[in-house]
Formats: structure tokens, sequence, C-alpha cells
């Protein structure tokens, strides 16, 4: 335990905690970076869990390595009304904190993992029963079919730790706190890539399970980190203290959050369909093609995941800006944000750009495959400055409680403008015509939702849809003193 504490101290120093972050006054930059970085670092942890497993049942068999590719799209599939209630908590737990309104906020934390749970049960229960059609539709052969099914069948009875997990992640967030939740994921990926081994071989003893072993393993390290998020959530030292009262069922909480939550879940399950979608357009052509658009996105998802951690930041900045009563500040934050983001991102489209070669190149050596990525990422990297765009804005939006607008331009960049574009494109020029529509989509998208965001910010509307937090600009510090915004 002393080493442990040695560590918490370290870290703490290193990236600042909760109680030294002051997010509603001072300047932008370092406190929107000492957010985004460790959502940097979680959103890579959160990565290897599926590469631990593809790892691993990439040794054990061919079978089980396909049945986990039609597995993993499917989770995320029906975690997309979990990731919708988090984000709803996150962006009241926010706002009510830029407010002063700390037991408001613990009380929207409660709720959400109240109904975070809730909906795992039900989606669950669906999951369980219609896993095993699903996948048929999906394509998975009679070979890859019932490993996939009992894969799935495992998650889904654990689904209730996988959505308290991103509910203890969302909510630390909207407190301002996004150490803690990557410390909790680093435990949990450190003890899948032990487990998963163990449990997939019978190494040491244990039974041999195969892909029901990789399943256990994941249900396991997610279960107890969901234990540990909640038990920081009970314990209240770092920011937010939940009391047992506060988790019984409230129906004006329940509309709260899913009238937040439920155009950030639809958005996200437009995200999943979308690139399964993308997938079909691209399958028309070669193998080699094929192959090659997914080494480009592999690539392109490495290279934009900052975005993702500042659209993340930029959310809870807003959010708390705006309960403070801060709206100036809030509409500023996005600002610089956006302004930087566009800038780093425009120069990585030109490293990619002249790079693109070399870059897909580590992943392939066939030279039609090593041809398509290469003329896919030199289409598309001039637009990732407006995909930079497009994540800070519609964080912005949703740090504002409007996650319907913020919904509304990602369904519009990616289902009105990217996939009819590419089913054009196809027809018209080939493969590039898919590179095409793929950057125009980011084009399209950042710039709706630069104009979405500054118009509502010209009318003074941006905190309209906020909690009631901004009645009186003082504030307590964490020490409990009052204190004056600026």
């Amino acid at each position: 335990m002393g080493r442990v504490t040695k560590l918490r101290a370290r870290l703490d120093g290193l990236f600042v905690g909760p109680s030294e972050l002051e997010l509603t006054e001072g300047g932008i930059a370092r406190p929107l970076c000492y957010l985004a970085f460790p959502i940097v670092v979680t959103n890579l942890l959160q990565t290897a869990y599926n590469v631990a497993d593809t790892l691993w049942l990439g040794r054990y068999s061919t079978e089980a390595l396909a049945a986990i590719s039609f597995a993993f799209p499917l989770v995320f599939l029906f975690l997309s009304l979990g990731l919708g209630l988090s984000i709803a908590g996150s962006v009241l737990v926010a706002q009510h904190t830029g407010a002063g309104e700390s037991l408001d906020a613990e009380r929207a934390a409660a709720q959400t993992l109240t109904y975070a749970a809730i909906a795992a049960v039900g989606v669950g229960a669906v999951a369980y029963v219609a896993v095993d059609d699903v996948l048929a539709f999906m394509g998975a052969s009679p070979a890859v079919l019932p490993l996939a099914t009992a894969y799935m069948r495992i998650v889904s009875l654990g689904m209730v730790f996988v959505f308290a997990f991103y509910a203890f992640i969302s909510l630390m967030r909207g407190r301002g706190d996004t150490v803690t939740p990557m410390l909790v994921m680093a435990g949990s990926v450190a003890l899948n890539v032990v487990l998963d081994p163990i449990l997939i071989f019978g190494w040491w003893g244990a039974p041999e399970l195969g892909i029901r072993g990789a399943a256990i393993a994941t249900v396991c390290c997610r279960g107890l980190a969901a234990v540990v998020g909640v038990g920081i959530l009970l314990d209240g030292r770092r920011g937010l203290r939940l009391r047992p009262g506060q988790f019984v069922p409230n129906a004006a909480a329940a509309r709260r959050l899913f009238r937040l939550g439920l155009p950030t879940a639809l958005e996200e399950t437009g995200r999943a369909v979308s690139i399964n979608l993308l997938l079909a357009v691209v399958g028309l052509f070669s193998t080699g093609v094929v192959a090659g658009y997914g080494v480009g996105t592999r690539i392109f998802s490495v290279v934009v995941l900052p975005t993702v951690a500042f659209a993340s930041a930029v959310e809870t900045m807003t959010g708390q800006n705006l309960g403070a009563g801060a709206t100036d500040r809030a509409t500023a934050t996005n600002r610089f944000a956006a302004a930087f983001l566009f800038g780093a991102m425009s120069a990585c489209g030109v490293v990619v750009w002249v790079a693109a070669r070399p870059l897909v190149g580590l992943f392939a050596a066939d030279a039609t495959v090593v041809d398509a990525g290469v003329s896919f990422l030199r289409t598309i990297a001039p637009s990732f400055g407006f995909v930079g765009l497009m994540r800070v804005f519609t964080g912005g939006l949703r740090g504002a409680g409007r996650t319907t607008a913020a919904s509304l331009i990602v369904i519009l960049a990616l289902g009105v403008v990217r996939i009819p574009a590419a089913l054009w494109g196809a027809s018209a020029l080939g493969p590039g015509g898919i590179w095409v529509a793929f950057a125009a989509s980011n084009v399209v998208g950042g710039g709706v939702a630069s104009l979405w965001f500054y118009r509502t910010a010209r009318r003074r509307s941006l905190a309209r849809s906020g909690v009631r937090g901004g009645r009186d600009r003082r504030r307590l510090t964490p020490a409990g003193r009052p204190r004056t915004h600026r």
C-alpha cells in the first residue's frame, strides 16, 4: 500500500487533481491540457482490452479470432445507450459543479449510476436472447457463430459492470478529475492482460476455456474496475461523495438523463452503423483495396485520438463554466480549443501526407495494399483540421446540454454526406471516390459544427438548456471558502 500511495502522490503532482485544477477561472490552455492528456491515455488503455483479446485469441485459433471480429462491433453497438447516459451524467455533474451545487452534482451522479444499471440489465437481457440471430444476420459462418455467440452471451451477463465503469469514468470527468479513471483503467487492463492467456489456454492449472476465457477475463476485470470506481464515488475523497439514499430511482432525474443521453446514444449508434456501411461500400472492390482502407483507418484513428480527448475536456470545461454563469469563458474555451486543434491537426495532416507510404508500409508489404492505403491517407489528410473543429464544437454543445444539436451534426456528416457520397463516388470514380467522400464529410462536419456553435454563442443562448446554475456567481473553493468569479 505504501508504494501505491507514493505512486498516487507522484501522479497527482504530475497531472494535478480536481482540488487544485481551476476550470472556471484563470487561463484556459493549462486546465484544458491537464484534462485532455489523461483522457488520451485512458482511451489508449481502452483499446488494450481489444488488443489483448485479439492477440491471444489469434494464437489460439483462426475461428476464435474471426469470432471476436464479429463480436467487437456488436459490443460497441449495445454499449451506445450506456455511453449516452454516461455523457448525460457527465454534463449534469459538470454544470452543477461549476454552479457550486455539490449536493446536486452528487445526486445527478448517483441517479446516472442507477439508471445505467437499469439500462444495462435491459440491454444485457436483449443481447443475451438476440445475439445468435444478430450474428447470423451479420454473416458469421457456422464454424464461427457458436464461438461469437458464447463470447457475447458472457459479456451480456456482465453488461452492468461495463455500464457502471463507463459511468464512473464520465462522472469523474464531469467533476474535473481525469487522472483517477486513468489509473483505474490501467489496473483493469493490466489484470486483463494477465488473465487472458491463463483462461484462454488453461495455464497454471486453470481450465482451457478458449474464447469463453477471454469473455470471462473481460467481465471480471470490468467488474473489479466498476466496484473500485463505485467505491471511490462512495468514499468521497476524489470530489464526489455519493450516499445510499441518492440511488433511489427518481422520475425527474430519469427524464433529464434520457433527454440528454438519448441523442448521444443515437449518435454513437450512428457512428457504429456508418463504419459498417462504409466498409460494405469499400468491400465492392478488391481485397487489396479493403486491406489498404483498413490500414489507413487504423492510422487515422490513432492520429485523431487527441481530438476525442480534447472534445471531452471541452465538454467538461463548458459545463462547469456555464454552471458558474461564466458564459463568455465557456465560449472562449471552445474557441481556443478549436483554433489549437485546427492548427495542430492540419500540421498532422501535412506530416501524414508526406509520410503516408512509409506509414502504410509498417503494416503491409503488398504493393496493392500500400497504394490503396497511401491514396486514402493523402486524400483525407487535408481534412484533419476539420475533424478537430467538429470534435471540439460538438463537445462544447454537449457540455452546454445541447446533445441533440451535437448528434444532428455528427449524423449529418456521417449519414447524410459520407455514406451517400461514398456510394456515388464508388460508382463514378472507383475507390478514390470513397476517399473523397470521407474527406468531404469531415469538412462538412467541421464547418457545420463551427457555424452552429458560433450562431448559438452569438445569440447568447449557449446556456439556456443547462442546469439552474449561475444564479449566484459566488461559489466555494475545495476548502469551503467563498470565491467570486472575475
